[in-house]
Protein backbone atom coordinates (compact mmCIF):
# COMPACT_ATOMS: atom_id res chain seq x y z
CA UNK A 1 0.00 0.00 0.00
CA UNK A 2 2.96 2.33 0.97
CA UNK A 3 4.29 1.90 -2.86
CA UNK A 4 0.70 2.46 -4.33
CA UNK A 5 -0.58 5.74 -5.13
CA UNK A 6 -0.12 8.06 -3.09
CA UNK A 7 -1.88 8.38 -0.13
CA UNK A 8 -1.89 10.73 2.62
CA UNK A 9 -1.11 9.47 5.87
CA UNK A 10 -4.40 11.15 7.65
CA UNK A 11 -6.04 8.91 5.28
CA UNK A 12 -4.08 5.62 5.92
CA UNK A 13 -4.29 6.63 10.00
CA UNK A 14 -7.98 6.97 9.32
CA UNK A 15 -8.42 4.03 7.32
CA UNK A 16 -6.27 1.59 10.51
CA UNK A 17 -7.70 3.09 13.21
CA UNK A 18 -4.20 4.45 14.61
CA UNK A 19 -2.82 8.35 14.99
CA UNK A 20 -1.03 9.82 12.21
CA UNK A 21 2.54 9.80 13.79
CA UNK A 22 2.39 5.97 14.34
CA UNK A 23 2.12 6.04 10.84
CA UNK A 24 4.50 8.43 10.19
CA UNK A 25 6.91 6.04 12.21
CA UNK A 26 6.24 3.07 10.32
CA UNK A 27 6.84 4.76 7.37
CA UNK A 28 10.34 6.17 8.75
CA UNK A 29 11.14 2.25 9.80
CA UNK A 30 9.91 0.75 6.49
CA UNK A 31 13.05 -0.88 5.66
CA UNK A 32 13.76 -1.95 9.45
CA UNK A 33 10.13 -3.38 9.60
CA UNK A 34 10.28 -5.41 6.77
CA UNK A 35 14.17 -7.08 7.16
CA UNK A 36 12.55 -7.99 10.88
CA UNK A 37 9.37 -9.71 9.34
CA UNK A 38 10.77 -11.34 6.23
CA UNK A 39 13.77 -12.85 9.00
CA UNK A 40 10.93 -13.94 11.43
CA UNK A 41 9.31 -15.60 8.38
CA UNK A 42 5.74 -15.14 10.09
CA UNK A 43 3.36 -13.71 8.14
CA UNK A 44 0.56 -13.92 11.10
CA UNK A 45 2.38 -12.06 13.58
CA UNK A 46 1.35 -8.51 14.16
CA UNK A 47 3.77 -6.86 17.13
CA UNK A 48 7.36 -7.60 17.29
CA UNK A 49 7.66 -8.66 21.60
CA UNK A 50 11.16 -8.71 22.59
CA UNK A 51 12.40 -11.20 25.43
CA UNK A 52 13.22 -10.40 28.97
CA UNK A 53 16.53 -11.71 28.38
CA UNK A 54 17.11 -9.84 24.71
CA UNK A 55 20.62 -9.26 25.38
CA UNK A 56 21.12 -12.98 25.61
CA UNK A 57 19.11 -13.98 22.84
CA UNK A 58 20.95 -11.48 20.13
CA UNK A 59 24.31 -12.93 21.16
CA UNK A 60 22.71 -16.48 20.79
CA UNK A 61 21.63 -15.89 17.79
CA UNK A 62 24.38 -14.69 16.38
CA UNK A 63 26.49 -17.48 17.33
CA UNK A 64 24.36 -19.71 15.84
CA UNK A 65 23.90 -17.88 12.63
CA UNK A 66 27.75 -18.40 12.73
CA UNK A 67 28.13 -21.87 13.42
CA UNK A 68 27.45 -23.28 10.13
CA UNK A 69 30.20 -21.68 8.95
CA UNK A 70 32.24 -23.04 11.94
CA UNK A 71 31.32 -26.71 11.19
CA UNK A 72 30.01 -26.46 14.78
CA UNK A 73 26.83 -28.65 15.61
CA UNK A 74 23.57 -27.43 17.00
CA UNK A 75 20.54 -28.90 18.91
CA UNK A 76 18.36 -27.92 21.28
CA UNK A 77 20.68 -29.16 24.71
CA UNK A 78 23.75 -27.81 22.91
CA UNK A 79 22.21 -24.18 22.57
CA UNK A 80 20.98 -24.24 26.03
CA UNK A 81 24.61 -25.19 27.15
CA UNK A 82 25.83 -21.94 25.13
CA UNK A 83 22.90 -20.12 26.30
CA UNK A 84 24.18 -20.75 29.95
CA UNK A 85 27.84 -19.64 28.96
CA UNK A 86 26.68 -16.92 27.45
CA UNK A 87 24.46 -16.04 30.44
CA UNK A 88 27.71 -16.14 32.66
CA UNK A 89 29.47 -13.92 30.25
CA UNK A 90 26.43 -11.36 30.90
CA UNK A 91 26.73 -11.55 34.66
CA UNK A 92 23.77 -13.88 35.18
CA UNK A 93 25.30 -16.68 36.43
CA UNK A 94 22.35 -17.96 37.86
CA UNK A 95 20.25 -18.21 34.84
CA UNK A 96 19.19 -21.56 33.68
CA UNK A 97 18.00 -21.48 30.23
CA UNK A 98 14.74 -23.94 30.36
CA UNK A 99 13.40 -26.31 27.99
CA UNK A 100 10.16 -23.62 27.51
CA UNK A 101 13.20 -20.79 27.61
CA UNK A 102 14.46 -22.61 24.50
CA UNK A 103 11.03 -23.43 22.88
CA UNK A 104 10.56 -19.54 22.85
CA UNK A 105 13.23 -18.73 21.65
CA UNK A 106 13.26 -21.02 18.95
CA UNK A 107 9.49 -19.96 17.71
CA UNK A 108 10.92 -16.07 18.17
CA UNK A 109 13.67 -16.64 15.79
CA UNK A 110 11.68 -19.92 13.38
CA UNK A 111 14.37 -21.94 14.45
CA UNK A 112 13.99 -25.57 14.01
CA UNK A 113 17.35 -28.26 14.11
CA UNK A 114 17.68 -31.89 13.05
CA UNK A 115 18.51 -34.51 14.51
CA UNK A 116 22.27 -35.23 14.83
CA UNK A 117 23.08 -38.10 12.19
CA UNK A 118 23.70 -41.31 14.23
CA UNK A 119 24.93 -45.33 13.85
CA UNK A 120 21.51 -46.89 13.14
CA UNK A 121 19.83 -47.42 16.10
CA UNK A 122 22.17 -45.71 18.59
CA UNK A 123 19.98 -42.62 19.65
CA UNK A 124 17.02 -44.91 20.06
CA UNK A 125 16.71 -47.64 22.93
CA UNK A 126 16.62 -50.90 21.91
CA UNK A 127 13.95 -53.74 23.45
CA UNK A 128 15.34 -56.29 26.18
CA UNK A 129 15.21 -58.71 23.43
CA UNK A 130 17.12 -56.47 20.49
CA UNK A 131 19.70 -55.98 23.35
CA UNK A 132 20.44 -59.45 24.39
CA UNK A 133 20.47 -60.99 21.17
CA UNK A 134 21.56 -58.56 18.66
CA UNK A 135 22.72 -55.15 19.90
CA UNK A 136 25.02 -56.62 23.03
CA UNK A 137 26.90 -59.27 20.43
CA UNK A 138 27.85 -56.96 18.61
CA UNK A 139 29.10 -54.32 20.73
CA UNK A 140 31.18 -56.96 22.24
CA UNK A 141 32.79 -58.00 19.60
CA UNK A 142 33.77 -53.96 18.30
CA UNK A 143 34.93 -52.59 21.73
CA UNK A 144 37.47 -54.05 24.22
CA UNK A 145 36.82 -54.50 27.69
CA UNK A 146 38.68 -50.79 28.41
CA UNK A 147 37.30 -49.43 25.61
CA UNK A 148 33.52 -50.02 26.71
CA UNK A 149 32.50 -47.38 29.81
CA UNK A 150 29.23 -47.11 32.00
CA UNK A 151 27.70 -44.05 33.61
CA UNK A 152 25.11 -43.51 35.95
CA UNK A 153 23.57 -40.82 38.15
CA UNK A 154 23.05 -41.41 42.07
CA UNK A 155 21.75 -38.91 44.60
CA UNK A 156 23.11 -38.80 48.58
CA UNK A 157 22.03 -36.57 51.16
CA UNK A 158 23.88 -33.92 53.61
CA UNK A 159 24.31 -33.85 56.92
CA UNK A 160 21.87 -31.12 58.55
CA UNK A 161 23.97 -28.21 59.42
CA UNK A 162 24.53 -24.98 60.17
CA UNK A 163 25.68 -22.47 57.29
CA UNK A 164 27.19 -19.51 58.51
CA UNK A 165 25.32 -16.11 57.45
CA UNK A 166 21.78 -18.07 56.43
CA UNK A 167 23.74 -19.91 53.30
CA UNK A 168 22.19 -23.32 52.40
CA UNK A 169 24.07 -25.83 50.49
CA UNK A 170 20.66 -27.59 49.73
CA UNK A 171 20.08 -30.82 50.95
CA UNK A 172 21.02 -33.64 48.45
CA UNK A 173 23.57 -33.84 45.85
CA UNK A 174 23.42 -35.29 42.78
CA UNK A 175 26.27 -37.65 41.38
CA UNK A 176 27.84 -38.80 38.38
CA UNK A 177 29.35 -42.01 38.28
CA UNK A 178 31.40 -43.33 35.35
CA UNK A 179 33.46 -46.05 34.58
CA UNK A 180 35.42 -48.80 32.48
CA UNK A 181 34.34 -52.18 32.15
CA UNK A 182 37.73 -53.58 33.13
CA UNK A 183 37.71 -51.13 36.06
CA UNK A 184 41.14 -49.84 34.46
CA UNK A 185 39.65 -46.43 34.97
CA UNK A 186 37.15 -44.31 36.94
CA UNK A 187 36.46 -41.09 35.94
CA UNK A 188 36.35 -38.03 38.21
CA UNK A 189 33.19 -37.75 40.29
CA UNK A 190 30.21 -35.23 38.77
CA UNK A 191 28.46 -33.54 41.65
CA UNK A 192 25.46 -31.35 41.27
CA UNK A 193 24.21 -29.31 44.14
CA UNK A 194 21.82 -26.62 44.55
CA UNK A 195 24.43 -23.78 45.26
CA UNK A 196 26.16 -22.08 42.35
CA UNK A 197 28.99 -20.39 44.62
CA UNK A 198 29.19 -22.30 47.92
CA UNK A 199 31.08 -20.21 50.09
CA UNK A 200 33.18 -23.24 51.56
CA UNK A 201 34.66 -23.68 48.14
CA UNK A 202 36.16 -20.04 47.42
CA UNK A 203 38.99 -19.40 46.51
CA UNK A 204 40.61 -23.09 46.15
CA UNK A 205 42.21 -24.07 42.86
CA UNK A 206 38.70 -26.32 41.46
CA UNK A 207 41.14 -27.38 38.71
CA UNK A 208 42.80 -29.66 40.51
CA UNK A 209 40.18 -31.09 42.85
CA UNK A 210 39.50 -34.33 42.17
CA UNK A 211 35.98 -34.40 41.61
CA UNK A 212 34.21 -31.28 39.71
CA UNK A 213 31.31 -29.57 41.22
CA UNK A 214 28.28 -27.73 39.53
CA UNK A 215 24.61 -26.84 40.33
CA UNK A 216 21.24 -26.26 39.16
CA UNK A 217 17.81 -26.09 40.66
CA UNK A 218 16.87 -29.13 43.08
CA UNK A 219 20.45 -29.93 42.35
CA UNK A 220 18.98 -32.21 40.10
CA UNK A 221 21.20 -33.50 36.18
CA UNK A 222 20.20 -31.49 33.27
CA UNK A 223 20.32 -31.40 29.89
CA UNK A 224 23.06 -28.43 29.93
CA UNK A 225 25.30 -30.21 32.01
CA UNK A 226 25.21 -33.54 30.73
CA UNK A 227 25.90 -31.87 27.72
CA UNK A 228 29.07 -30.24 29.09
CA UNK A 229 29.98 -33.70 31.08
CA UNK A 230 29.80 -35.77 27.66
CA UNK A 231 32.22 -32.95 26.15
CA UNK A 232 34.32 -32.95 28.48
CA UNK A 233 34.63 -36.73 28.39
CA UNK A 234 34.83 -36.93 24.91
CA UNK A 235 38.06 -34.59 24.95
CA UNK A 236 39.42 -36.78 27.52
CA UNK A 237 39.42 -39.76 25.07
CA UNK A 238 40.32 -37.95 21.94
CA UNK A 239 43.57 -36.98 24.41
CA UNK A 240 44.45 -40.04 24.99
CA UNK A 241 43.53 -41.67 21.31
CA UNK A 242 40.66 -43.88 22.53
CA UNK A 243 37.52 -44.47 20.80
CA UNK A 244 35.31 -46.04 23.09
CA UNK A 245 31.78 -46.90 23.67
CA UNK A 246 29.39 -45.42 26.91
CA UNK A 247 26.52 -46.84 28.17
CA UNK A 248 23.96 -45.07 29.55
CA UNK A 249 19.84 -45.17 29.99
CA UNK A 250 17.70 -42.91 27.95
CA UNK A 251 16.37 -39.81 29.85
CA UNK A 252 15.51 -36.43 29.30
CA UNK A 253 18.59 -35.21 30.82
CA UNK A 254 20.75 -37.23 28.64
CA UNK A 255 20.65 -35.75 24.62
CA UNK A 256 22.17 -37.40 22.28
CA UNK A 257 25.25 -36.42 20.88
CA UNK A 258 27.56 -37.23 17.74
CA UNK A 259 30.97 -36.94 18.96
CA UNK A 260 34.30 -37.60 17.91
CA UNK A 261 35.56 -40.58 20.34
CA UNK A 262 32.75 -41.70 21.93
CA UNK A 263 29.92 -43.57 20.77
CA UNK A 264 26.60 -43.36 23.05
CA UNK A 265 24.14 -46.77 22.85
CA UNK A 266 21.15 -46.12 25.29
CA UNK A 267 20.51 -49.55 27.11
CA UNK A 268 17.06 -51.39 28.01
CA UNK A 269 15.80 -50.69 31.17
CA UNK A 270 13.43 -53.43 31.43
CA UNK A 271 16.12 -56.26 31.72
CA UNK A 272 18.55 -57.87 33.89
CA UNK A 273 20.90 -57.43 31.59
CA UNK A 274 20.98 -53.39 31.65
CA UNK A 275 22.69 -50.95 33.20
CA UNK A 276 26.37 -52.29 35.05
CA UNK A 277 25.91 -49.33 37.52
CA UNK A 278 22.90 -51.13 39.50
CA UNK A 279 24.29 -54.39 39.30
CA UNK A 280 26.63 -53.22 42.89
CA UNK A 281 28.85 -50.67 41.36
CA UNK A 282 26.68 -47.69 43.18
CA UNK A 283 25.62 -49.50 46.37
CA UNK A 284 29.22 -50.64 46.71
CA UNK A 285 30.52 -46.54 46.87
CA UNK A 286 27.29 -45.35 48.58
CA UNK A 287 28.43 -48.05 51.35
CA UNK A 288 32.42 -46.63 51.42
CA UNK A 289 30.61 -43.27 51.65
CA UNK A 290 28.40 -44.28 54.42
CA UNK A 291 31.53 -45.89 56.32
CA UNK A 292 33.63 -42.58 55.58
CA UNK A 293 30.76 -40.28 57.41
CA UNK A 294 30.35 -42.60 60.11
CA UNK A 295 33.83 -42.99 60.93
CA UNK A 296 33.86 -39.07 60.86
CA UNK A 297 31.34 -38.62 62.93
CA UNK A 298 33.01 -41.21 65.68
CA UNK A 299 36.02 -39.83 65.30
CA UNK A 300 35.21 -36.12 65.23
CA UNK A 301 37.74 -35.31 63.25
CA UNK A 302 36.81 -32.10 61.99
CA UNK A 303 37.12 -28.76 63.48
CA UNK A 304 33.69 -27.66 63.22
CA UNK A 305 30.61 -28.35 61.43
CA UNK A 306 31.17 -31.15 58.22
CA UNK A 307 30.72 -28.68 54.83
CA UNK A 308 30.10 -29.16 51.87
CA UNK A 309 33.85 -28.89 51.06
CA UNK A 310 34.30 -32.21 53.14
CA UNK A 311 31.70 -34.69 52.06
CA UNK A 312 33.06 -33.43 48.31
CA UNK A 313 36.79 -34.92 49.43
CA UNK A 314 34.61 -37.92 51.40
CA UNK A 315 32.82 -39.06 47.99
CA UNK A 316 36.05 -39.14 45.79
CA UNK A 317 37.35 -40.87 48.71
CA UNK A 318 34.87 -43.25 48.45
CA UNK A 319 34.37 -43.37 44.61
CA UNK A 320 38.13 -44.30 44.61
CA UNK A 321 37.75 -47.60 47.31
CA UNK A 322 35.45 -49.14 44.75
CA UNK A 323 37.61 -51.52 43.41
CA UNK A 324 38.48 -52.75 40.23
CA UNK A 325 37.69 -56.24 40.35
CA UNK A 326 34.29 -55.21 42.10
CA UNK A 327 33.29 -53.52 38.60
CA UNK A 328 34.37 -55.97 36.41
CA UNK A 329 32.17 -58.72 38.24
CA UNK A 330 29.10 -56.28 37.82
CA UNK A 331 29.64 -55.92 34.08
CA UNK A 332 29.58 -59.54 34.16
CA UNK A 333 26.06 -59.53 35.43
CA UNK A 334 25.21 -57.21 33.53
CA UNK A 335 25.77 -59.48 30.86
CA UNK A 336 29.26 -57.87 29.85
CA UNK A 337 31.03 -61.64 29.14
CA UNK A 338 34.54 -60.06 29.57
CA UNK A 339 37.55 -62.58 29.35
CA UNK A 340 39.90 -60.53 31.21
CA UNK A 341 42.07 -60.14 34.01
CA UNK A 342 42.40 -57.08 36.11
CA UNK A 343 45.09 -54.92 36.24
CA UNK A 344 46.90 -54.99 39.41
CA UNK A 345 46.47 -51.16 40.59
CA UNK A 346 49.19 -49.30 41.02
CA UNK A 347 51.40 -49.39 44.20
CA UNK A 348 49.95 -46.59 46.88
CA UNK A 349 52.82 -44.22 48.55
CA UNK A 350 51.59 -45.65 51.71
CA UNK A 351 51.41 -49.29 51.10
CA UNK A 352 50.23 -51.98 52.56
CA UNK A 353 53.89 -52.92 54.23
CA UNK A 354 54.89 -49.75 55.39
CA UNK A 355 51.30 -49.93 57.41
CA UNK A 356 52.73 -53.03 59.11
CA UNK A 357 56.01 -51.40 59.76
CA UNK A 358 53.95 -48.67 61.33
CA UNK A 359 52.10 -50.33 63.13
CA UNK A 360 54.72 -52.86 64.90
CA UNK A 361 56.65 -49.48 65.46
CA UNK A 362 54.16 -48.76 67.51
CA UNK A 363 53.32 -51.84 69.37
CA UNK A 364 56.64 -51.70 70.77
CA UNK A 365 55.68 -49.18 73.43
CA UNK A 366 58.67 -46.77 74.14
CA UNK A 367 60.85 -49.49 73.37
CA UNK A 368 64.70 -47.50 72.87
CA UNK A 369 65.94 -47.23 68.88
CA UNK A 370 68.55 -49.28 68.19
CA UNK A 371 71.66 -47.34 68.75
CA UNK A 372 70.15 -44.43 71.33
CA UNK A 373 72.71 -46.36 74.26
CA UNK A 374 75.79 -45.36 72.52
CA UNK A 375 76.03 -41.91 74.64
CA UNK A 376 79.35 -41.79 76.67
CA UNK A 377 79.46 -41.93 79.69
CA UNK A 378 79.44 -38.82 82.22
CA UNK A 379 79.00 -36.60 79.34
CA UNK A 380 78.07 -33.51 80.42
CA UNK A 381 74.94 -33.37 78.36
CA UNK A 382 71.87 -31.58 79.03
CA UNK A 383 69.17 -34.51 78.40
CA UNK A 384 66.55 -33.18 76.00
CA UNK A 385 63.29 -32.94 76.11
CA UNK A 386 61.11 -35.93 75.01
CA UNK A 387 58.46 -34.87 73.03
CA UNK A 388 54.64 -35.24 74.13
CA UNK A 389 52.48 -37.25 71.58
CA UNK A 390 50.16 -35.21 70.19
CA UNK A 391 46.20 -35.52 70.60
CA UNK A 392 43.83 -36.95 67.71
CA UNK A 393 42.77 -33.28 67.91
CA UNK A 394 46.14 -31.91 67.01
CA UNK A 395 46.51 -34.53 64.83
CA UNK A 396 42.82 -33.93 62.41
CA UNK A 397 43.46 -30.15 62.58
CA UNK A 398 47.43 -30.60 60.97
CA UNK A 399 45.55 -33.24 58.51
CA UNK A 400 43.19 -30.16 57.75
CA UNK A 401 45.82 -27.52 57.48
CA UNK A 402 47.79 -29.71 54.68
CA UNK A 403 44.40 -30.49 52.98
CA UNK A 404 43.47 -26.85 53.03
CA UNK A 405 47.31 -26.06 51.46
CA UNK A 406 46.60 -28.70 48.56
CA UNK A 407 43.21 -26.87 48.00
CA UNK A 408 44.91 -23.65 47.33
CA UNK A 409 48.21 -25.09 46.02
CA UNK A 410 48.25 -28.89 44.13
CA UNK A 411 48.84 -28.90 40.74
CA UNK A 412 47.53 -32.17 40.12
CA UNK A 413 43.96 -34.12 41.44
CA UNK A 414 46.46 -36.93 41.70
CA UNK A 415 47.92 -35.38 44.47
CA UNK A 416 44.76 -36.30 46.76
CA UNK A 417 45.31 -39.56 46.26
CA UNK A 418 48.47 -39.72 48.95
CA UNK A 419 46.80 -37.20 51.66
CA UNK A 420 43.71 -39.10 51.40
CA UNK A 421 45.95 -42.65 52.06
CA UNK A 422 47.89 -40.95 54.94
CA UNK A 423 44.43 -39.85 55.98
CA UNK A 424 43.16 -43.40 56.06
CA UNK A 425 46.39 -44.12 57.92
CA UNK A 426 45.93 -42.34 60.78
CA UNK A 427 42.64 -43.68 60.98
CA UNK A 428 43.70 -46.55 61.42
CA UNK A 429 46.36 -46.15 64.03
CA UNK A 430 43.56 -43.53 65.88
CA UNK A 431 41.16 -46.87 65.61
CA UNK A 432 43.75 -48.92 67.06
Amino acid sequence: MLEGPKVSQSELAKRFGVSQPQICRIIKNKERILSEWHRNGDPERKRKREGKDAALEAALLRWVESAPAADLPVSGSVLQLKAKHLAEALGRPTLEPSGSWLSRFEAHHSLAFKKPPSEKGDAEQPTAEQWAGAVLPSLLRSYAPSEIYACGETGVLLLASSPSKGESDGDRLTLLLCASANGSEKIPLWVVGENPRPHCLRGINLQQMPWSYHSSSLANMTAPLFTEWLRDFNEGMRHQGKSVLLLLTKHEAHPYLQLSNVRMVFVPVATTLAQPMDHGITSDFKDHYRRRLLRWQLAECGMGQLTLLDVLHMLAQAWGDVRPGLITSCFRAAGFGLNTSTEAPAPSLLSLEHRVLMDQELERDGEPVDGAEGMVEGEDMAEPMVQRCPSEREVWGSLATVRRYLEFRATSPDLFQAFYELEDVVHVVSAN
